[in-house]
């Protein structure tokens, strides 16, 4: 039922508001698209609050782990000062800022509005509301007024982006900041004067990305230096085009630095180990898939865009998959479009034209093929909106059929 609801809804309202506000005024789309997107995704967040409570006795996802993990550890630190729940965390991190990020802002909101878990999941649903509207201005940037506004209605309905506000994971801030990090530096590039206030709003969230996943962290400062190097003038302006470039690499040092360069080394190091041993526990385990021992990231790598698969005959352990199954389903139909659209931009030599959200994509999408995470949809949730961007530069590009 949530898969058919999922791919029929998807499809037939995109199909029918791709073209119902091709006319309307960009003031006008622009205030629908996020009302839309509200609208969807409170509905989403009250409906799955009480569907967990009934099906789990909790307003948690189905076999909780992480989220579970970070309420309690939030409501824990909430008691204390914010200073000491900083410091807790980054000690419970082994040293390391990854991942304390998220409990870090848990805490702020349980030490401002108490412990109910509804009240983090409704603003979750105003920033990915936010999102959908960065995903269009990004796109319609780089690629013009007719792919910003199918990018935004892909952004809009796409399940994926709407399933993670009923959750108390970090995917949905993790996306935001994504989003607005490539949406503030792509406007910094392309502006003729140079603006010390988006700079220190793109350098600030490069630095909150470290703390959510220092890969993230990476890759968006990685991304943004490419663009500027390898960039035509057109795209990346000469006036603020040096200082940028240098405050940028002066930001790639700070972080290379110390414990951060650390779990970096560590994570590439390890990344044929864990991910064999992951999928070998894949294949061995109760209700697993004896096939997952043969993954490696010579058949994830070039399978990248289009996996996970969706899940689509009943297993007892993975209701949490089956909710998303018609996702994954239109994330696949749309990796076709995402195939065209890089095989036009490379055809008609665009390729520096696009590069921080193509370099952006690349890097982080090669680093999750060669970790034990390539078939964990969470982990493609950064770089969902820019495959749905260059979806629909894909369909733009199509016949009108």
């Amino acid at each position: 039922l949530m898969g058919s609801l999922e791919v029929v809804g998807f499809f037939s309202a995109a199909n029918l508001l791709t073209r119902r506000w091709t006319e309307i005024s960009n003031k006008r789309f622009i205030k629908d698209l996020f009302v839309y997107a509200l609208v969807l995704r409170l509905v989403w967040v009250v409906f799955s609050y009480m569907m967990y409570t009934q099906m789990t006795g909790k307003p948690f996802e189905f076999s909780t782990g992480d989220a579970n993990g970070y309420h309690l550890s939030a409501v824990w630190l909430s008691h204390g000062s914010l200073a000491n729940a900083w410091t807790t965390l980054v000690a419970m991190s082994g040293g390391g800022v990854s991942d304390a990020g998220y409990a870090f802002y848990l805490t702020i909101f349980y030490k401002i509005f108490g412990n109910e878990v509804i009240v983090p999941r409704l603003f979750k649903a105003v920033l990915s509301a936010y999102t959908v509207v960065l995903i269009y201005k990004l796109a319609q940037r780089n690629f013009g007024e007719d792919v910003g506004r199918i990018a935004g209605v892909f952004a809009m309905l796409m399940p994926n982006l709407i399933y993670y506000n009923g959750l108390h994971l970090k995917e949905v801030e993790m996306v935001f900041m994504s989003v607005l990090f490539l949406e503030r530096a792509d406007s910094l590039m392309r502006s003729n004067t140079f603006n010390v206030g988006k700079l220190v709003l793109v350098i600030g969230l490069a630095a909150a990305l470290f703390t959510f996943r220092t890969v993230l962290g990476v890759t968006a400062l990685f991304s943004v230096l490419t663009a500027l190097i390898l960039s035509t003038k057109r795209v990346s302006r000469a006036a603020n085009r040096g200082f940028f470039i240098l405050w940028v690499v002066l930001a790639i040092a700070y972080f290379a630095g110390g414990r951060i360069s650390s779990e970096i080394d560590e994570v590439w190091e390890s990344r044929k180990e864990n991910q064999s041993t992951s999928y070998e526990w894949k294949s061995t385990r109760k209700d697993g898939n004896a096939f997952a021992r043969y993954a490696s990231s010579s058949y994830l790598a070039p399978a990248i865009f289009v996996i996970p698969l969706p899940t689509m005959v009943n297993v007892e352990t993975q209701q949490n998959q089956m909710l998303l199954h018609g996702g994954y389903y239109v994330k696949n139909v749309l990796a076709f479009f995402v195939f065209f659209a890089l095989f036009y931009i490379i055809r008609h030599k665009k390729l520096r034209e696009h590069l921080l959200i193509l370099s952006f994509t690349f890097g982080y999408l090669m680093v999750i093929a060669f970790s034990a995470f390539a078939h964990s949809e969470r982990f493609h949730q950064p770089v969902l909106p820019l495959l749905l961007i260059l979806a629909a530069y894909g369909v733009e590009n199509m016949t009108p059929r």
